[in-house]
């Protein structure tokens, strides 16, 4: 194998590939990224946890077509620190059988294994297939991750629920997450041909390689899955993930219908106050009170160690006054997702989820769990 790369081509798809590396693989294979050079004047890199898959090209200047194996995290280090403009050519392996990399006056030399004992993932047959913007999927992604689960116990809530839904007598394509204390709803116009899939939870690790992967794009993502497997395509890279096999959770039954204590309060008042009084609490409850009274909200919060801190923000509210407890860190996360001025507080009472809205966001909502405080 022998081919030229200019620098930025190379890391920015090495970037996304070695990623998807595991630091701590106990299967040596396992740590190394694929390179394959084509006449055609392009290189794939390919990585894989045997649950992901990653495969991404770049154009390249190949002289002699060839494959070979060798560590992602080194060769991305490397690739990483020299200079900008860099053009990185990839020789023939040495006497050794290490692969021979040159820029400039640098040269390397890195172990490799065989391409034969690189694994496959096999995504079998992927029977439903539709296309969306980069920007719909970018956005059900940014406005529900936040409320993936990280308890492995409860395995099925490690990911984002996709599938398609009715929403006002419109189709439309749904993420749903929630860890149990906070749940994410997020809607966008269902694209055609998704209308018969089944659904789906893709797992956290491939919603953050997909993350990245759309950061840069804004054109069309073409998604294929299974009840099992799951592919992305955009650009020159594909992505393919295992999914969780698992049922998700029946999410519109903790989504309530019948709080009828409306607060309306701005934003980004709302947000900072709750950051700048739950600097009082505990770091294990991280408990903010909410004080709801006509024209107002007052949040507090306590601790044995650190004192006492109270705010009083102007509020649109109507309803008799009482008191709710949030976990501040969790209030922040949902409000943070909010994009128009106004954030709209449905409630019920101190001990029932409370559903959090974006005024000028019909599509995203939010329920929270309340504590005692």
């Amino acid at each position: 194998m022998k081919l030229t790369i200019e620098r930025t081509a190379l890391l920015k798809s090495l970037t996304h590939v070695q990623s998807v590396v595991e630091r701590r693989s106990t299967i040596p294979i396992l740590s190394n990224v694929r390179i394959e050079a084509s006449s055609a004047g392009q290189v794939r890199l390919t990585a894989t946890d045997m649950d992901l898959a990653i495969v991404e090209e770049a154009a390249a200047a190949v002289t002699k077509a060839g494959a070979t194996t060798t560590s992602a995290h080194t060769l991305y280090d490397i690739v990483r620190k020299l200079p900008e403009g860099s053009q990185l050519e990839f020789a023939p392996a040495s006497a050794d059988g290490r692969l021979v990399l040159r820029s400039g006056r640098a040269k390397y030399e890195l172990p490799c294994l065989p391409v034969e004992d690189f694994p496959v993932m096999a995504e079998g047959e992927l029977p439903y297939e539709f296309s969306l913007p980069a920007a719909d999927l970018r956005r059900l992604i940014a406005k529900s991750r936040f409320a993936i689960s990280t308890e492995e116990t409860r395995y099925y809530l490690n990911g984002i629920y996709l599938h398609a839904a009715v929403s006002e007598g419109q189709g439309r394509l749904r993420a749903v997450a929630t860890d149990g204390h906070r749940l994410a709803r997020v809607d966008v116009a269902l694209p055609d041909g998704a209308a018969g899939i089944p659904g789906v939870i893709v797992p956290r690790k491939a919603v953050g390689e997909l993350a990245k992967l759309i950061e840069e794009n804004d054109g069309a993502v073409a998604v294929a899955l299974s009840e099992s497997k799951i592919r992305f395509g955009l650009g020159g890279a594909m992505l393919t993930s295992k999914l969780i096999d698992g049922a998700f959770p029946d999410y519109e039954r903790v989504i309530p219908s019948g709080n009828d204590k409306s607060l309306s309060v701005g934003n980004r008042e709302l947000r900072d106050a709750v950051d700048r009084v739950s600097t009082i609490s505990t770091e294990k409850s991280r408990a903010v009170k909410l004080m709801l009274g006509s024209g107002s909200v007052t949040l507090q919060a306590t601790s044995p160690d650190a004192g006492s801190a109270s705010e009083e923000i102007e509020a649109s509210y109507a309803a008799g006054g009482f008191e709710i407890g949030f976990n501040s860190r969790y209030l922040l996360d949902i409000l943070q997702q909010i994009e128009g001025d106004t954030a709209q507080l449905m409630l019920a009472d101190a001990g029932s989820p409370t559903v959090i809205r974006d005024r000028a966001d019909a599509t995203a909502l939010y329920v929270l769990m309340p504590m005692r405080v």
